[in-house]
């Protein structure tokens, strides 16, 4: 099996083990998401990264949200695809700001091609919320500029526009 298969594979095992949920719809609906987007977006990444950051998308919120260790997905996986998960791993926190401190988008912006995955995942969200007219689309918008200044990184230029002209109109 292929790695992109195994890993889908296993980070939707993983989330439904706990029966984590993205609004109404089994996670994998937003791992999809994230995964779709990163494909229209995948020319930015060198050919030979490619598959390491499609399958990075899967697996970008399983140590936050299903249990699973850095080991575990290293085990399952690959080493690349484990930093991938580690670097897109929310710091322990009481709330959102606490969670998502300077220390966890240095490890972003540090970690090769997470910044990548961070803003597909971000464009999921946000695409999520203005067509559902959830209150997190202001929230997201709020946030929006530090939020691009805390991840930036060159090679993600284009995906950056992309988000932010998802916020020229609200619904």
């Amino acid at each position: 099996m292929k790695i992109l298969e195994k890993t889908k594979e296993y980070s939707i095992r993983k989330h439904k083990n706990v029966n984590h949920k993205y609004d109404a719809y089994d996670y994998d609906f937003h791992l999809n998401m994230v995964f779709e987007i990163a494909k229209k977006f995948i020319y930015i990444v060198e050919p030979s990264e490619q598959e390491n950051v499609l399958s990075g998308c899967w697996v970008h919120d399983i140590i936050e949200d299903a249990r699973e260790t850095y080991n575990d997905v290293k085990k399952e996986t690959n080493e690349t695809i484990a930093e991938l998960a580690y670097a897109l791993t929310n710091e322990k926190g009481r709330n959102r700001a606490e969670r998502a401190n300077d220390k966890y988008y240095k490890g972003i912006r540090e970690t090769k091609n997470a910044s990548f995955i961070k803003f597909c995942d971000r464009i999921a969200n946000v695409t999520h919320s203005k067509n559902n007219r959830s209150r997190m689309f202001d929230k997201y918008k709020d946030e929006n500029e530090d939020f691009i200044t805390k991840i930036y990184v060159p090679e993600c230029e284009e995906i950056a526009e992309h988000l932010k002209e998802l916020f020229k109109e609200k619904y």
